[in-house]
Order: structure tokens, then C-alpha cells, then sequence
């Protein structure tokens, strides 16, 4: 059975990731690799990566932290590699977040 957690986008930093209420501490024990689903509006990642990764620009990624924001470092992001996530799928703060898994 899936097992979900839900949030919101609380705020977009000034790169234009999107900061969620979603708490690295929420997401203790969820995987981080292809069995964990997140989806925001109508646009979907697969994987939670950290701050250090090493996608490709232009990919859509959900990661826990922002070596660029400390404020944000404990909570989950959105982020287009290299872009604005904000500006490229036009989500606004209240849009709800929601990470799945099995």
C-alpha cells in the first residue's frame, strides 16, 4: 500500500525553487530513489536527491536542502537544474506538494 506525505510550496527563493513544508525530518525512513513519487500540480520527479547532486540542467528534481539557502536546508525543494522552477511551470506559493512511496 502507498504511503503519502502532504504539503504545500510556502515560498520560492531567489532562484526560483520551490520551498515546501515538507521536513527533511518527514521524511525520515521514505526512499529516496525510483519507489518515491513527488508531485506538484500537474508535474511529477521521481527520487529525492540532496543539494549535491549531479542531474543534468534543465531537470525537473525534488531534493531535501539548498547549499545556497540555509533558511531552507531541512525542508523539501523543488528545482528545474539550471532554471527557474517558478517561472518554468508557473507554480505559486499555496500549490500543494505530495510525495509518495511504496
Amino acid at each position: 500500500m502507498a504511503q503519502t506525505i502532504e504539503g504545500s510550496v510556502v515560498s520560492i527563493d531567489a532562484t526560483g525553487n520551490l520551498i515546501t513544508d515538507i521536513t527533511a525530518d518527514q521524511l525520515q525512513g521514505v526512499p529516496t530513489n525510483e519507489t518515491v513519487s513527488v508531485v506538484c500540480d500537474e508535474h511529477e520527479t521521481i527520487g529525492i536527491y540532496s543539494h549535491d547532486h549531479d542531474q543534468p540542467e534543465m531537470t525537473f528534481i525534488a531534493m531535501v536542502g539548498s547549499h545556497s539557502d540555509s533558511a531552507s536546508e531541512s525542508t523539501l525543494q523543488l528545482v528545474i537544474v539550471g532554471e527557474s522552477a517558478r517561472i518554468m511551470l508557473g507554480i505559486d506559493v499555496g500549490t500543494k506538494v505530495v510525495v509518495t512511496w511504496t
